[in-house]
């Protein structure tokens, strides 16, 4: 199976927005659309729902991505992801870590392989 971790510990490959931008699936992008936008108390439409993963340099990324601070900061110092930064784990993914837990989990035991 791939793997894109993303700076904050998500598996790529294991999110809904990825899924559906690479199987070109409307279905799926109106169940994510309507999935995130309950958890997440926002308004998040079906034609939203596009990225090709977070590390990408140059490809679609879904909104979120574009303001997220810890892919900024990701990007900015060069790193593969969180789990190779000096700073692990800072104030930005605490706080991310306790709304998505398996993140740390994956991020830990990257550091731990180090």
């Amino acid at each position: 199976m791939n793997q894109m971790i993303a700076f904050c510990g998500i598996d790529c490959h294991e999110c809904g927005v990825l899924i559906a931008t690479r199987e070109n699936d409307d279905a799926k992008r109106r169940e994510v659309a309507e999935l995130w936008s309950n958890e997440f108390n926002a308004d998040i439409q079906p034609q939203d729902i596009n990225c090709v993963g977070c590390l990408s340099k140059g490809g679609v990324l879904f909104s979120h991505c574009y303001e997220c601070e810890i892919r900024k900061c990701g990007m900015e110092k060069g790193i593969a992801n969180c789990a190779y930064c000096t700073d692990y784990a800072c104030n930005k993914l605490e706080g991310f870590f306790s709304m998505v837990p398996d993140a740390k989990k994956r991020l830990d035991k990257i550091r731990a392989a180090m």
